[in-house]
């Protein structure tokens, strides 16, 4: 019986001594990674961690009420309706998520964008579907000559002749509690003009 004791206690601490060796040796390639690796880390953490590009974007959180001029043609007078939209930062404050309800062209309408900055291209990123249309317009860009303005492009499909039409953004943050979206597009004659003015005025 004491043979069988001991030989358990031998196998035993043979088996803990071995274990306990593999544990550090797994522990000392954890701890010190090599200097591509570290550098890959790095550059995922500052590629994850939200900026002043963010702050920027978050200036525009909360409840607006909205207004919108819509011109179909260049001169002509311009469609007028109202909505509120709700926005919000989302995902630890990376991006800002909008939710929109209200009319157009006399019709009850919503939609829903997502404005990012992506801190690897350097650029803003902007989303947009709503209840007109079924595609989705996806826009990028950078900050505007001018303090607080956001400037993009992006393209969405005519519906009158089906095909892309491009299109030019600009966000203007005037303060905490207001901002206008203003955007342009090509007209019958081929050259850009006013298409579309929305302004946000926070819900007191």
């Amino acid at each position: 019986m004491k043979v069988g004791i001991r030989f358990g206690g031998t196998v035993l601490a043979v088996f803990t001594g071995v274990a306990a060796a593999a544990l550090a040796q797994d522990q000392s390639k954890t701890a010190a990674p090599s200097a591509d690796e570290k550098a890959a880390m790095d550059a995922m953490m500052k590629a994850a961690t939200p900026g002043e590009p963010h702050k920027k974007l978050a200036t525009m959180a909360g409840t607006f009420e909205v207004k919108t001029k819509m011109w179909m043609q260049p001169g002509a007078p311009p469609q007028e309706s109202t909505g509120t939209s709700e926005n919000k930062m989302v995902l630890g404050g990376r991006y800002l998520e909008q939710s929109y309800n209200g009319t157009m062209m006399g019709q009850p309408f919503s939609g829903m964008g997502m404005t990012a900055y992506d801190n690897v291209t350097k650029k803003y990123i902007g989303t947009w579907a709503d209840t007109m249309t079924t595609g989705l317009m996806i826009s990028t860009g950078s900050a505007g000559s001018t303090p607080n303005t956001i400037k993009m492009t992006g393209s969405l499909a005519d519906p009158v002749t089906g095909k892309k039409m491009a299109v030019s953004e600009k966000v203007t943050i005037t303060d905490a509690d207001h901002h206008t979206l203003e955007m342009w597009g090509p007209g019958p004659d081929g050259k850009n003009f006013k298409m579309m003015e929305i302004v946000y005025t926070r819900k007191k």
